[in-house]
């Protein structure tokens, strides 16, 4: 394959050594005041945990200090995959309520959804819209997923999207309770491509002036593409983790990414991932020499600790839920008992979790 080609993988999984970790092995505790309800204004002032892996070092900064700790020849790379407003309320054909979240684009009109209430998502059931659109069911994947395909005047409306606009809610996470004045809040400034049902919440602490800053130090800011869904977030049921399946999500690496990401860090530079999305997609795209290959298709990489990292050299995250992927990957880099360790500091210091709080540069 040449580095300009673009490959289709139906599925990357990863064989990982470490078997004996359990799902409680990630386990914190976390009072429920410290969950972010409202992001911050401005979106950079948030604070920032700074671990250093080698000398295991913590440090307590604000997010725009994060110019400190780059160097010219880093590669910022991000995930400008843009939030859909992807959560709908319907009626079945008894009347009942049914809510659908859109996770993952199958076809021109057919999408993989979470249905809820799942029993009175059949195949075959039809769920109306608000008179804009109906959904059928086609095919049960499992527990409240489902494929539907949509149905609409196309004479109206050009496709599914442009009804989500009209209808839709944004798909904030559960633990979010407050109502989100600004939807633009959960995406992130460089958000380009629409089709995420979450947002890639480590890019929400950027600023244009800060990444205007980051630009003029001679930093290249790189992006890539992934498409949240339930993969990233689905939470982890299995005692085992190497029990626990990983959905997979749609990715992209452009041709010109790879090159920029392999030609700066062939000249020593750091690859710096934004966010556990840009992780996983870079780890995704690489070979077994650390060489990013342009690629376009699905992953189902599951990062956790045992894990050898092959192109992801930093990594800047949020904090993340109790017993998560998430935790487990960034765990996979930094190592489980320094992370759990700087868990317990956050929580100590009163630090902000999850989609609006906090973040954590790992060097």
């Amino acid at each position: 394959m040449t580095k300009n080609n673009i490959i289709n993988v139906d599925l990357i999984q990863n064989e990982l050594p470490d078997t004996s970790l359990k799902t409680s092995d990630f386990f914190y505790e976390l009072p429920e005041e410290l969950i972010a309800q409202t992001p911050l204004y401005p979106r950079d002032s948030s604070r920032l945990m700074v671990l250093d892996r080698e000398s295991k070092k913590i440090e307590h900064r604000i997010f725009h200090d994060i110019t400190e700790y780059l160097r010219p020849n880093d590669t910022l790379v991000i995930n400008d995959s843009r939030v859909i407003p992807a959560r709908i309320f319907g009626k079945s054909e008894k009347g009942a309520d049914v809510e659908l979240l859109l996770l993952r684009q199958r076809g021109a009109d057919t999408w993989e959804t979470l249905v809820r209430p799942g029993k009175r998502a059949r195949i075959g059931s039809k769920i109306d819209f608000s008179g804009m659109m109906t959904a059928e069911i086609t095919d049960i994947i499992d527990e409240g997923n489902r494929i539907a395909r949509f149905e609409y005047d196309r004479e109206k409306y050009k496709s599914v999207y442009e009804i989500l606009h009209e209808i839709g809610l944004m798909p904030l996470p559960p633990y979010i309770t407050q109502r989100l004045e600004d939807s633009e809040r959960y995406q992130t400034v460089y958000s380009k491509e629409e089709g995420s049902a979450a947002a890639p919440t480590a890019g929400l602490h950027f600023t244009n002036e800060l990444l205007d800053k980051i630009k003029s130090m001679g930093i290249a800011v790189v992006p890539v593409m992934l498409h949240v869904g339930l993969g990233t977030f689905r939470p982890v049921k299995a005692e085992s983790i190497t029990d626990h399946h990983m959905h997979s999500e749609f990715i992209t690496v452009t041709p010109e990414a790879a090159d920029t990401i392999n030609n700066r860090r062939a000249a020593g530079g750091r690859i710096i991932a934004v966010g556990t999305t840009s992780c996983r997609t870079l780890e995704s795209a690489a070979d077994d020499s650390g060489i990013i290959q342009p690629i376009c298709g699905d992953t189902g990489i599951f990062i956790y600790p045992g894990y050898k990292f092959k192109a992801v050299d930093a990594r800047i995250t949020n904090f993340h839920l109790p017993e998560s992927t998430l935790l487990m990957l960034v765990s996979a880099l930094a190592g489980r008992e320094f992370i759990m360790q700087a868990y317990e500091t956050a929580v100590r210091e009163k630090y902000r979790f999850f989609s609006f709080g906090d973040a954590m540069f790992i060097l």
